[in-house]
């Protein structure tokens, strides 16, 4: 049994916490948050104990730290648990600096501890499915990767002034799914972006509308689309165009019904928000964690692969300002 203490009971620990409890081989035991009430109030609902994050970092009692905390805190938190020889598993992004998240991917690595970087959408049983038949060899050579990812409505300009930037917060998920499919980084990141759902959001700085083209050494290309609002639903979808084929990975419906009549055929929306699409990926995210700890087996989603995902979130930032593209080795 894997003893977890969690920091962060927002959103997304909540999240975390469900997979946790829920997976038979981990306990949550401990909750820690910067809102004491938030944390008594998570830990009371899966019979754990609210803390501070230093009690869960140092209680020899606990085997594995799962980091849901504001980005800023990251880097700080994955040094302390790793050197406190706990495992960790630490949402996106590691940090919103580079140069920081490196100095942390350094760290941790001389500790020997393993560290995950929660990249839920890997573990998504649709993009699994697709990896593996391209992995397979099911459409032959890679050329050309199309991925969309629209929000519903786009979060408060509040939460926009402390994410990053909508390349880090929001986009490096499907950076790191370009990585994982097509098994490299790209060399280079071409991106626009604009601000046409929210003015308020390109007033403190931000884009909510960005379409990024990346380059591959082999010539492949991707394409990532990112939108802050889609009134029909959450759309995620992935295209992979091969020498030999195509594989797709479409958008998880409401329900599968299809209404055939006269005057059309009519099918459900998209699920509407990440938790009801994504609840499925976050439990084998976690599973996956669990299976490495308990074997010593590699991360399936390591630091490294957080860091590329961010340098690519950089590159992307850059060339959206200045119009010219950004090879990946200037930033990394």
């Amino acid at each position: 049994m894997l003893n977890v203490g969690l920091i962060g009971a927002g959103r997304i620990g909540r999240v975390h916490a469900e997979a946790v409890a829920g997976h038979a081989q981990s306990k949550l035991s401990a909750v820690s948050d910067a809102v004491a009430e938030a944390a008594e109030a998570l830990a009371s609902a899966y019979g754990a104990q609210a803390c501070t994050s230093e009690a869960v970092i140092n209680d020899p009692a606990i085997d594995a730290v799962l980091i849901a905390s504001p980005t800023d805190t990251h880097s700080d938190l994955i040094e302390a648990a790793t050197r406190a020889g706990k495992a960790v598993l630490c949402e996106k992004p590691v940090d919103l600096d580079l140069k920081r998240a490196i100095s942390c991917q350094q760290v941790a690595a001389a500790t020997g501890q393993p560290v995950m970087v929660g990249f839920n959408r890997r573990f998504d049983p649709s993009f699994a499915s697709l990896k593996q038949a391209y992995t397979s060899g099911d459409i032959g050579k890679a050329e050309l990767l199309s991925i969309t990812s629209f929000d519903p409505a786009p979060p408060p300009v509040s939460y926009v002034k402390t994410s990053g930037g909508l390349f880090r917060d929001m986009m490096i998920h499907d950076f790191d799914m370009a990585n994982y499919l097509m098994g490299q980084a790209p060399i280079t990141i071409s991106a626009v972006g604009s601000s046409v759902v929210d003015p308020e959001i390109g007033a403190v700085g931000d884009v909510d509308t960005a379409v990024t083209t990346m380059t591959y050494a082999n010539g492949a290309i991707a394409v990532i689309k990112n939108s802050r609002r889609a009134a029909y639903g959450y759309d995620q979808r992935v295209e992979l165009l091969g020498a030999a084929g195509l594989l797709q990975a479409h958008n998880v419906l409401e329900n599968t019904v299809v209404k055939s009549t006269v005057d059309g055929v009519v099918g459900a929306k998209p699920t509407y928000f990440f938790l009801e699409r994504y609840m499925p990926a976050y439990r084998a995210e976690w599973d996956a964690f669990v299976g490495a700890v308990q074997t010593g087996m590699a991360m399936p989603v390591t630091l490294e692969d957080g860091v590329t995902a961010l340098a690519m979130a950089e590159a992307a930032t850059r060339s959206a300002k200045t119009g010219q593209p950004v090879a990946l080795e200037e930033v990394f």
